[in-house]
């Protein structure tokens, strides 16, 4: 089995914060491999799992291909300043390939103080100028991988400006440095926007921000804007879900830490209590909030942090909506190259049309 391309070997072994802070094991051999699904459940109820999962013929050949990519499961952890240059390095790459597809014109500009990036996608019809969309970027809180990413083609797909919001980062500006600066521009933008015409949408760190925005605008008072986009977020840095434990950053391949359990990103989070309402608001009041749309995937290691989320939005009135790709992973609409990532900007990019259009 672990010689075809197309499988994808998926062990899990949740252990000991102790056992988790031991310097990592040489990465896994073909040798060693397991090739069996195997399953054993101690008294405390953790799971030491093996599983062999095949790649789905559900997805397209594009995604398959990228699924079948192997990549170390055991390593060192990468130094911030490395992360951030390897991210900033990447975003400049993702700029020019997203613009060959996408043609537009950015901006770097500052609004209430906070840097911003302003994309306007080539072909703004005269009836969306008085539109906006206001973009949280991924990138853990501590880097910057998704403002270019998420901008050019949601603006191009909407044909709506997008001004993404590049907010501090973590550690060095912990929470609320990063839901401060967002809504000091949402702010900025009301004095030329109606509410009504402006929608806050991210991905990953930027979907969690997002609602971490929404559920802070409400406790201001400030107007709501038309619709909220969550894509492979979450609303609860108390507790871990399922999927944290089972999936990395790229799905089954790659280097996974066992769980521990400390509030997830601690950097981030720092002194504040993580079930704050505004940090982690699916803990707060969120009657009232407008439509969102949910985006997530079966590999995504914030799959659980997603639908968690979703239910409480539901739960509370809102008209919330959850798309699931099967078997991607985190964030996969990044990747221009796959066809997913095409229909899933789509879809993003007409619910924000279809709001903004009411």
């Amino acid at each position: 089995m672990h010689s075809l391309p197309s499988s994808a070997t998926f062990l899990v072994l949740m252990a000991s914060a102790a056992l988790a802070a031991q310097q990592p094991a040489q990465p896994t051999t073909a040798a060693q491999v397991p090739d069996r699904d195997s399953s054993y459940i101690d008294a405390q109820g953790t799971a030491h799992v093996t599983r062999v999962v095949p790649v789905p013929t559900t997805i397209s050949a594009e995604a398959q291909h990228s699924l079948a990519r192997a990549e170390p499961d055991q390593g060192p952890p990468e130094p911030l300043a490395q992360r951030r240059s390897r991210t900033d390095a990447y975003t400049a790459g993702a700029r020019l390939t997203w613009s060959a597809i996408c043609p537009n014109q950015i901006v770097e500009q500052t609004m209430a103080g906070v840097a911003v990036r302003v994309v306007t996608p080539n072909g703004l019809p005269e009836a969306n100028r008085d539109k906006v969309l206001l973009n949280l970027h991924g990138g853990g809180f501590n880097s910057d991988s998704g403002s270019y990413t998420e901008s050019i083609p949601i603006a191009s797909f909407a044909k709506i400006k997008v001004v993404a919001v590049l907010y501090r980062l973590a550690p060095e500006h912990p929470f609320p440095a990063a839901v401060d600066d967002a809504v000091a521009v949402y702010k900025e933008l009301l004095k030329s926007y109606k509410p009504e015409h402006i929608v806050i949408y991210g991905t990953s760190a930027g979907a969690i921000l997002t609602a971490e925005v929404a559920a802070k605008l409400k406790q201001l008072g400030l107007p709501l804007p038309a619709a909220l986009g969550i894509f492979s977020g979450m609303g609860d840095f108390a507790r871990n879900g399922d999927s944290i434990a089972l999936f990395a950053l790229n799905g089954l391949s790659g280097h996974l830490d066992p769980p521990l359990a400390s509030p997830h990103d601690s950097y981030y989070v720092a002194s504040t209590d993580p079930k704050d309402p505004i940090l982690s608001p699916i803990y707060s009041d969120l009657r009232g909030l407008p439509p969102t749309l949910f985006v997530t995937s079966g590999r995504d290691l914030l799959l659980s942090g997603t639908v968690n989320l979703h239910r409480a939005y539901l739960n509370a009135g809102v008209d919330a909506r959850l798309v699931v790709y099967d078997a991607l992973p985190h964030a996969f609409w990044y990747d221009p190259q796959l066809p997913e990532a095409l229909e899933a900007n789509h879809i993003m990019a007409d619910f924000f049309v279809k709001q903004l259009g009411k």
